[in-house]
């Protein structure tokens, strides 16, 4: 599976800006595009089987988990 590089923009949309078989390399990409953002941007490294898995991972929001926050609910 590989590594899928992706901008998020403002109203969270995806960009897909490469994909590489190897994390070293992937995270090598996402630094540099991290330094061509612009405010409100963010690049995310994602492991998926395809693109389509990857932007649905990258979509859904994750829910907190309140245990780890400390708080009793």
């Amino acid at each position: 599976m590989p590594y899928y590089l992706y901008k998020i923009g403002t109203l969270n949309i995806l960009t897909k800006m490469g994909e590489n078989a190897d994390f070293k390399a992937a995270r090598v990409e996402a630094n540099e595009l991290r330094k061509a953002l612009t405010p409100g941007e963010k690049a995310r490294i994602i492991f998926a089987a395809n693109e389509l898995a990857a932007e649905e991972l990258l979509s859904t929001p994750r829910e907190l988990d309140h245990t780890l926050a400390g708080d009793d609910y």
